[in-house]
C-alpha cells in the first residue's frame, strides 16, 4: 500500500478544484491513484471547507456546501481579489452575489427539515414513482392490444366485408 505525502494529495485534489476540472476517473487514469483513495482525499478537502464540487460542472451545479464555501471564503475580499478568485475558479461575481443571497434568504426563513419529512418526502416519491411505472405499463399494454386489433382486422378484414 502507497503512501503519499499531504502535499501530494493537496497538489492531485487542486486538479480537481474548479479551474482545472478534472474528474477522478481522469485522474486516476493519469496518475494510477485508486479511485477510492482519490474520493477520500476530496472528501477530506471538502470536510476542511476547501471548494471542490461534487459534480465536476458549471458552478450552478455545485453542491450547497461547495458554494457555501465559496460565498465564505470570498467574504472578505475586495473587488478585485473576487474577481481573480472567479476566474480562477469558473465563476461569476454574480454568482457569488446570488448564492450569498439564497443562503441569507434561507436563514431567514427558519425552514429546519426533519429526518421524519424528508422520509415521507421520499416514500410519497417512491408511491408516486410506482403508480407512474404501473400506468405506462398499463398504457403500452393498451397501444399493444390496439396495434393487434388493427393487424388482425387487415388480416381478416371486419364483419361488414363479409
Amino acid at each position: 500500500m502507497s503512501r503519499y505525502s499531504p502535499e501530494f494529495k493537496e497538489q492531485v485534489v487542486r486538479k480537481m478544484m474548479p479551474p482545472n476540472n478534472q474528474s477522478v476517473a481522469s485522474i486516476h487514469r493519469e496518475s494510477g491513484i485508486s479511485t477510492p483513495s482519490l474520493y477520500a482525499w476530496k472528501r477530506q478537502f471538502q470536510e476542511r471547507g476547501c471548494v471542490v464540487p461534487a459534480k465536476i460542472s458549471h458552478p450552478d451545479g455545485w453542491d450547497n456546501k461547495a458554494k457555501l464555501a465559496a460565498v465564505i471564503e470570498s467574504a472578505l475580499m475586495n473587488e478585485a481579489e473576487r474577481s481573480t478568485y472567479c476566474r480562477e475558479r469558473g465563476l461569476y461575481v454574480e454568482q457569488l452575489d446570488a448564492w450569498k443571497a439564497a443562503f441569507e434568504q434561507a436563514e431567514g426563513t427558519g425552514a429546519v427539515i426533519s429526518p421524519a419529512m424528508l422520509a415521507a418526502e421520499r416514500k410519497k416519491m417512491r408511491a408516486l414513482e410506482k403508480e407512474l411505472q404501473r400506468k405506462e405499463r398499463a398504457l403500452a399494454e393498451a397501444a399493444a392490444l390496439l396495434m393487434l386489433s388493427k393487424k388482425a382486422q387487415a388480416i381478416w378484414g371486419t364483419d361488414e366485408d363479409a
